[in-house]
């Protein structure tokens, strides 16, 4: 009787799959250079950074101080100002989406400050975006300070809050998004190729050949991973690449960690690939499956944008499943924070199990086609 698993059967299906993708140039664009150029259009097009933010100032006193009021405000470099004839004008401009905030200054607001009263100017915010009005009202928060010292000579106050940001200084944008975008897109496209390439063999009608070999469904699956597997690991090296040399993203963590972390994740999505391709034996509902059950559970759940903790806690269960989630997290960590490997082992772990579990699936999948 033949063994569970014999590696030169193994090597022989990988040999196959390696001639399939050489004669294939759509494959090696697709793994390779698809990628890269997502990464690229969307690292440069995805920035959570809010800058030159339309204010609409209905200036209403014409004084000197309503005058430095307005300078102190424009000259933090978040804002470009202009000009509204009155309140209403403002109002309606902010109403046909002309600004993001509005600014308000009515009469006798110069003459009420000198006199030693307290004065107000009112800020009408675009609620209809709710996070940049968040960032915008921020933004009007942290230049009040330099109004309240600049309108009236105000020392500073007893006790100062001094803040400093870690792991991300500059708060670039490009330090988060990037590393999670390239999650996304080697994710997502390793699991669609496996899927596509095994779905074709159903289809031409070669995977009944093959199974009707000595062939063990174990060496398939491992002959049909490891080609794609490598391919999808260089590809990860290319991006990575883009990401410190291009975006200048850092890497403070353990390289070797980051290689078994996307070692993982790619053995877990590939063999999710592989169960989609068993089930559905059609390259055509192969691909819509893979589309489907990978690009929006992986942009929306798996903390890209959106904080899982700030999820539903039946969703944050939901994520648990998605092994882009758990290496989004170690990716992360492992560019920006330099953490110790006890942090990740959460993770690490994660992405084993699922890779069991998906790889388990696949092996019974195979084996009940093997069976009478």
């Amino acid at each position: 009787m033949s063994s569970v698993f014999d590696a030169r059967r193994a090597m022989s299906i990988a040999r196959k799959e390696t001639w399939h993708i050489r004669r294939d140039p759509v494959t090696l664009i697709v793994s390779l250079g698809l990628p890269v150029l997502l990464v690229l259009f969307f690292g440069f097009a995805i920035n959570f950074d809010v800058k030159s933010v339309d204010l609409l100032v209905a200036d209403g006193d014409h004084s000197r101080i309503s005058r430095e009021l307005i300078e102190v405000v424009s000259a933090s470099g978040y804002f470009n100002v202009r000009r509204a004839a009155s309140a209403a004008a403002a109002a309606d401009a902010l109403g046909a989406e002309k600004g993001k905030a509005a600014l308000i200054i009515e009469t006798g607001f110069g003459r009420e400050l000198r006199a030693g009263k307290p004065v107000e100017a009112q800020v009408l915010l675009d609620g209809a975006d709710n996070s940049n009005a968040g960032i915008v009202s921020s933004y009007l928060a942290s230049a009040e300070g330099a109004v309240r010292a600049r309108l009236t000579g105000a020392s500073a106050p007893p006790v100062t809050l001094r803040t400093r940001f870690l792991f991300n200084p500059e708060l670039d944008s490009h330090w988060f998004v990037v590393p999670g975008i390239f999650v996304i897109v080697v994710g997502l496209i390793s699991s669609l190729l496996t899927a596509l390439t095994v779905a074709r063999e159903w289809e031409n009608g070669s995977m009944e050949i093959l199974l009707s070999t000595p062939v063990r469904p174990l060496e398939i699956i491992a002959g049909k991973l490891a080609p794609y597997m490598a391919l999808s690991f260089a590809a990860i090296m290319l991006v990575y690449g883009l990401a410190r040399l291009v975006f200048g993203v850092p890497f403070l963590g353990s390289h070797l960690i980051f290689a078994l972390a996307t070692l993982l994740f790619l053995a877990a999505t590939m063999s999710q690939g592989l169960v989609i391709s068993v089930v559905t034996r059609q390259q055509q509902l192969a691909f819509q499956t893979a589309m489907n059950t990978g690009m929006m559970p992986i942009q929306l759940l798996s903390g890209f944008i959106f904080p899982i903790e700030s999820m539903p806690a039946l969703f944050q269960w939901i994520t648990m499943i998605l092994p882009a989630r758990w290496y989004m997290i170690l990716t992360r960590s492992l560019f920006l924070r330099a953490p110790d490997f006890s942090m990740l082992l959460g993770p690490l772990s994660a992405l084993m199990g699922l890779t069991a579990v998906f790889m388990l699936i696949a092996w019974r999948m195979f084996k009940t086609d093997l069976e009478p």
